[in-house]
């Protein structure tokens, strides 16, 4: 590889960045709104005729994720609510999907009569994760919930990363009945510990060959092939290139990580929010919970949005005590929200009547997502866990429209919770810089870091110079 066009092909917009893979460099980026009415292909060509004209060089490889189509949508069931559920809750958040639907327990029903059954059926997931048991442990529930999937008519792949010792019958309940199932590492091998990565990795695969085909986005199989992930983990992936840099890298130049972060991105309908973290010291004991601390671990707040999902920030920092029910400030912040949800493309501007108000009300609708999604990213995952270690963060990047196209002061405004909110449940990092994804990289940094990892590592922190 040496010049790859990077491309994220959004609900909203499809965004580029033609990126030098043997510097680093960042040669330029491009926009265009998102072609979901003929094929979005057209909106691919669009940004890269737009990137490779502003460079003057032409790419030599192009790159795609995609969360267009309502992104990556993932149902787990597992064993027990508070341990095994929990444990695939954690990790398909991490692997880059939005969590729709949880069962904990045996699916019941005679036949396929089974409300259960229904209520997931209803969720319309992409994938299901089917956990259960640790390895050698209970194997009675995960068996039986892969014969309850088998026997229904839930037409979409399944992830088996439950006890080992019985994935192979469980496999077998599941192919017998014709349903395509991978079978991967138990999530939770032995009480306490996590293993993500090879249910990350199985969702992804099944993503790329059973999902992105499916959305109806292109009209022939060419996006397919192009697209390598789901933003969301693509995302992630670039937030670990900038926390680790290209240290393990044999061979390579050393790119210094800029260790702990804490990335939140706010967008039109989600506020996302990535940390990528090293236990040390006292921290390193949080590892004995009954479902571990996910060290590299992502939340999506389905609520928490700027647009779509403005609503539901009133309606949360009304249930945080950010807001008082019914005074004027609330009222007014509620009528702006309920008009950004039915005007999705609106921005406000100094062109318009109410420019200024509606920007400041802009400004607190976001500053009321990154706070309530914070919260809940660095909260206990139950009353008798510890919060998530975040307090040696050194670096918080905020990253979303509402603050790419914002001045100084604004992007302050919006991310000061990420360092002041002490009445969140967590400890802030008080003292970690704060940085913007000014010209939106980390998701470029997550498509090159399998194949050009020095590369990934120089532009991740490239988000961290000046200027």
């Amino acid at each position: 590889m040496s010049d790859v066009l990077c491309v994220d092909v959004g609900s909203t917009f499809t965004k580029a960045a033609l990126v030098d893979t043997a510097t680093g460099d960042l040669l330029a980026t491009a926009s265009h709104p998102t072609t979901l009415a003929s094929d979005v292909l057209d909106g691919v060509a669009a940004v890269r005729a737009d990137a490779e004209r502003a460079a003057g060089r032409r790419a030599d490889d192009v790159l795609v994720c995609s969360s267009a189509g309502g992104g990556l949508r993932i149902a787990v069931v597992g064993y027990e609510r508070l341990v095994t559920a929990e444990a695939g809750h954690r990790v398909a958040l991490s692997a880059g999907g939005k969590v729709v639907h949880v069962a904990a327990g045996p699916l019941d029903g005679p036949g396929d009569a089974d409300p259960r059954l229904d209520d997931l059926r209803a969720a319309a997931p992409d994938v299901v994760l089917l956990v259960g048991g640790t390895d050698g442990g209970n194997a009675e529930v995960l068996l039986h919930n892969a014969r309850r999937l088998g026997i229904a008519r839930l037409p979409v792949p399944v992830v088996l990363a439950g006890n080992a010792d019985a994935a192979d019958e469980a496999r077998a309940e599941l192919e017998r009945r014709r349903r395509h199932v991978v079978v991967t590492a138990n999530v939770l091998p032995r009480i306490g510990v996590l293993d993500p990565l090879g249910a990350r990795a199985a969702i992804r695969e099944v993503f790329l060959s059973h999902v992105i085909g499916g959305k109806g986005l292109s009209k022939g199989p060419a996006f397919a092939r192009l697209v390598r992930a789901a933003t969301p983990d693509a995302v992630l992936a670039g937030v670990e290139a900038l926390a680790d840099g290209s240290h393990d890298v044999p061979g390579a130049d050393d790119v210094r990580g800029a260790g702990d972060v804490l990335v939140v991105d706010v967008g039109g309908a989600t506020t996302d929010v990535y940390s990528v973290l090293t236990p040390e010291g006292e921290d390193a004991a949080l590892a004995k919970e009954v479902v571990a601390t996910l060290w590299r671990a992502r939340t999506v707040e389905g609520d928490l949005g700027m647009r779509w999902g403005a609503p539901g920030v009133v309606a949360a920092a009304v249930a945080e005590r950010l807001l008082e029910p019914g005074d004027a400030t609330t009222a007014a912040l509620a009528a702006h929200a309920e008009r950004a949800r039915a005007e999705p493309a609106w921005v406000p501007g100094p062109g318009t009547a109410d420019g200024a108000a509606a920007r400041d009300l802009d400004t607190t609708l976001a500053r009321l997502a990154v706070t309530v999604a914070l919260r809940r990213h660095g909260r206990p995952a139950t009353p008798s866990a510890s919060p998530r270690p975040l307090r040696d963060v050194a670096l918080v990047v905020g990253s979303g429209g509402v603050l790419r196209h914002a001045d100084a002061a604004t992007r302050a405004a919006v991310l000061a919770p990420a360092t002041s909110d002490h009445a969140g449940g967590w400890r802030v990092p008080d003292r970690a810089r704060v940085v913007v994804d000014g010209r939106y990289t980390l998701f470029a940094a997550g498509l090159l870091a399998a194949g050009a990892p020095v590369a990934a590592a120089r532009l991740a922190r490239s988000i961290t110079s000046p200027g």
